[in-house]
């Protein structure tokens, strides 16, 4: 991972590419090493004590850092910033030979790493023939993954065979029915048989985690499953963000930052005294009071009540709170926001925006988003007020946690609250009702397939505000100058109140263009553009008659929604791309009394 043309951005080794995750190479293909093979130098300290206090309740550990993932600067380090093992071991020798049975079929020898020469398996004739990694390994959901054991699967009889194995495809695609591990000595199977969850045909997990160690296991025990590891459902990093929030000095919250190592040994005022006997402290703090300091000392430590506030709701206060201004007005704030009077976005738009509260413009923020782990199969996302679960089983990113990977995103917004006497007298009504009760059914559905608790539904409001940000997104990108995978979603939708945040965040200058602020001062024409198009959708009657509680297709936690209307790049959805209706947000050509925005029927 040193050479140029395998250099990964800083934000992928948080979102694609973090410990644990597969990379393809040109001759093979490896893991990415747990955070102890990741270099200590070119990399800065991150502040966010609000995130960091949750991450560490949530990992269970005494203390905490945020860090940056090393740089790769050319010129300076002939050493990977960011280690990484081979893996699989297991490699496929690209000739190909008619099988033996069929000389239809198709046949590659199956080698080891260790029997190669300089990246080539010598044949029995002598010469050196390239290979590739094969595609096919074994894991569970907790994250841990490990080689296939060809031999084993092939001599079900249990022979110690050690003959020439081989992968031979016995139909004109690749598809896995036709594959079929075959050895010398006349057996074989096909990987259809593997391919089932839960049935053993692999073998059990004996909690192997390479990322870490060649011998780095834990217990684990489930039934090894079938993975292609270029697949998509190969890792789902486990992330966590929030915003920056105007609760500090920013000023003196900078100067804590810069001095917080040497201050990591204060323990009381006294201390802190004592060291102002340096020059160099005693600079920095002048004029500021001993107790202030050590305050905020404590706050960056992530020490104070505030911090088991949920993430959403400690958000939503600040941009509800109905300030003209919220934050300051200074380039090196990492938050400011501007709260607009009604008179400057509701006149003249016939009552569409009646149920809305608030519209504030943010015209600067700070995202801090830091991974904590890892799953496969299926993905873990964090819950609507943006926590995530104690008791879900991550993959860890080292033996001992003592920092974690972490990106600051700077960019805009626009924040819209709603009335909530609106939203319940929504709730109450009885074509609400009836939806609701086929989304929870599907839902219900949905959790018991994958043993997840019922209780987990994260309600009408939520799908609706949900579906609506969606619909919006798509209508703001077309003139915003952004492009739609690069705005996201924040939604509220707690005791707190209802409200939508759309951003946008990247770590250089594009996220902060101006152009999302100035399209949140026509939200009236997006709002009436999104819920226009929103009513019919290119599959409809298809999408609109989509029931969730049918199990047939699958799409349990979606109701009228697809690719051709709600469904946007996952990056930018927040629960990935789940719990979306539109049927809740508008009328559709199937159901016409569930939809939040009264929309009188046109005409022919």
């Amino acid at each position: 991972m040193a050479d140029n043309d395998n250099i990964l951005r800083q934000s992928q080794l948080i979102t694609t590419y973090g410990p644990g995750a597969m990379i393809d190479l040109p001759d093979y293909s490896v893991i990415v090493s747990g955070l102890q093979d990741w270099a200590h130098l070119r990399r800065e300290k991150v502040d966010e004590p609000r995130l960091t206090a949750k991450l560490r309740r949530l990992l269970d550990v005494p203390s905490l850092e945020l860090w940056t993932p090393p740089r790769h600067e050319e010129n300076v380090q002939k050493i990977a910033p960011v280690g990484a093992r081979i893996f699989p071991t297991w490699f496929i020798v690209k000739e190909a030979h008619p099988s033996p049975r069929n000389p239809q079929w198709r046949r590659r020898r199956l080698v080891r790493w260790d029997h190669l020469d300089k990246r080539r398996f010598r044949d029995e004739d002598g010469k050196r023939k390239p290979v590739v990694p094969v595609r096919f390994v074994c894991g569970c959901r907790r994250g841990h993954i490990d080689d296939l054991d060809w031999r084993r699967f092939v001599h079900q009889s249990g022979r110690a065979c050690q003959r020439p194995l081989w992968l031979e495809e016995r139909g004109t695609g690749a598809d896995i029915g036709d594959t079929f591990g075959v050895c010398d000595c006349g057996e074989e199977r096909s990987l259809y048989e593997a391919s089932t969850p839960g049935t053993g045909a692999l073998g059990y997990c004996e909690g192997k985690r390479p990322w870490i160690g060649q011998y780095a296991r834990e217990g684990c025990g489930e039934p090894y499953r079938l993975l292609v590891r270029t697949a998509s459902n190969a890792y789902f990093p486990q992330t966590m963000s929030v915003i920056s929030l105007p609760e500090f000095d920013a000023g003196l919250a900078a100067k804590v930052s810069m001095h917080y190592d040497r201050l990591k040994t204060l323990h009381d005022v006294s201390m802190l005294e004592y060291f102002r006997n340096s020059p160099e402290l005693d600079a920095a703090f002048d004029g500021v009071a001993d107790e202030t300091v050590l305050a905020e000392f404590r706050r960056q430590q992530g020490e104070g009540e505030q911090h088991d506030v949920p993430v959403k709701s400690a958000e939503f206060e600040i941009l509800d709170k109905g300030d003209a201004f919220i934050g300051e007005d200074d380039p090196r704030s990492r938050f400011h926001a501007e709260t607009l009077p009604r008179t400057d976005w509701d006149s003249g738009q016939d009552g569409l925006l009646a149920t809305v509260d608030k519209l504030v413009l943010v015209h600067r923020l700070r995202e801090v988003v830091s991974l904590l782990g890892f799953t496969r199969f299926e993905a873990i996302s964090p819950d609507t007020n943006g926590e995530l679960d104690l008791e879900v089983a991550r993959a860890s990113l080292a033996e001992t946690i003592t920092w974690l990977p972490a990106v600051e995103n700077r960019g805009e917004g626009v924040f819209l609250s709603f009335r909530t006497e609106e939203i319940e007298k929504w709730r109450a009504r009885a074509g609400v009702r009836r939806r609701g009760q086929s989304i929870e059914e599907g839902w219900h559905s949905w959790a018991s397939e994958r043993g997840r608790p019922p209780e987990g539904f994260p309600g009408l409001p939520y799908m609706m505000l949900h579906s609506l940000s969606h619909m919006l997104m798509t209508s703001i990108s077309l003139d915003c100058g952004y492009p739609a995978s690069s705005l996201r979603e924040r939604v509220y939708a707690g005791e707190g109140g209802y409200g939508i945040l759309i951003y946008t965040g990247s770590s250089d200058s594009e996220g902060t263009l101006g152009g999302l602020v100035e399209a949140g001062r026509r939200l009236g024409t997006h709002l009436r553009r999104a819920l226009k198009d929103g009513q019919l959708c290119s599959n409809d009657p298809v999408c609109a008659e989509h029931a969730p509680d049918s199990q047939l297709e699958g799409r349990m936690l979606l109701g009228a929604a697809c690719h051709g209307c709600l469904l946007i790049a996952e990056t930018s959805c927040e629960q990935r791309n789940d719990f979306l209706d539109r049927a809740l947000v508008v009328p559709t050509v199937a159901v016409r009394d569930a939809a939040f925005f009264d929309i009188p029927e046109q005409g022919p």
